[in-house]
């Protein structure tokens, strides 16, 4: 079990973010938390958790699409608890809606949060870490093979999966080591939201990676940052998932075309093309 004298998470008031956070506390190191918001429960766990761990953690309220308040709330907790060894982005959104339905401000939302709040948070806090310190980027399974109406998660996540690698070859010779973490479906409050309105077909496809329970995805995830891994995907489902669209293409790709099509007829969304 690694210990870090500062972690620091974003998008940690809930959610993935709010499980490695606590994780983290138990284990006696500092945490920084930035978010936009975080409910009084949150707020109380980790009061709890901190004290078991005899450590201390702060909250910085952070838009993660604003480079300028990102990098202000980075340098905040740089000031009161030191350079982070371990730095997480964690912070994201998704909208679940078929390409048609989608409106050109809900791509941009999803892209600026996913991508744009990616790349401020790694440019405000690359900076600050030294030689055998860790970035890691919270992606997604749908950063590398994507869904059905996961236009814009889809795009905001294939490309947090190639920031994470080009960063990987810039940062790695300076002894800074970067992780992608790319997770199926986790049941976060997130995910709950999504599934209340959210496109049918694109339900029906999420069983082909499976789905975790939060604390199950936040020890696989921490274990594999514990083990410096490059790529982090949890659970099995998740792993044959990445491994087919990487490795069969071709074999992927028809599965779920076949699977598209026998959803949409389920769902009477099958369109007659003869």
């Amino acid at each position: 079990m690694k210990t870090y004298n500062h972690v620091m998470i974003t998008g940690g008031g809930s959610g993935l973010g709010l499980g490695m956070a606590l994780r983290y506390l138990k284990r006696g190191c500092q945490v920084s938390v930035l978010d936009l918001t975080m409910s009084h429960e949150s707020h109380g766990l980790l009061d709890v958790t901190a004290s078991v761990g005899q450590t201390a953690w702060q909250f910085l309220s952070a838009d993660i699409t604003d480079f300028e308040q990102t990098q202000a709330s980075v340098l905040a907790a740089v000031d009161a608890f030191g350079t982070p060894d371990l730095a997480i982005n964690s912070a994201g959104v998704v909208i679940n809606k078929a390409f048609a339905d989608m409106e050109p401000s809900e791509f941009r939302r999803v892209v600026d949060i996913n991508l744009n709040g990616s790349y401020h948070f790694a440019k405000a806090v690359l900076p600050t870490m030294q030689p055998g310190s860790r970035l890691a980027l919270v992606a997604s399974i749908a950063g590398l093979t994507s869904n059905y109406a996961y236009a814009a998660y889809g795009a905001s996540k294939f490309g947090v999966v190639g920031l994470a690698t080009t960063l990987r070859y810039e940062y790695e010779p300076q002894g800074i080591h970067i992780s992608c973490v790319c997770p199926p479906e986790v049941k976060t409050p997130m995910v709950e939201k999504e599934r209340t309105d959210a496109n049918p077909v694109s339900l029906e496809l999420k069983a082909l990676a499976g789905s975790l329970e939060a604390n199950s995805a936040c020890d696989q995830i921490v274990a594999g940052l514990d083990a410096g891994r490059w790529q982090i995907i949890p659970g099995l489902s998740g792993k044959l998932t990445a491994f087919g669209a990487r490795y069969l293409p071709g074999p992927f790709n028809a599965v779920m075309l076949r699977l598209i099509g026998k959803a949409l007829r389920k769902h009477g969304m099958h369109k007659d093309t003869a």
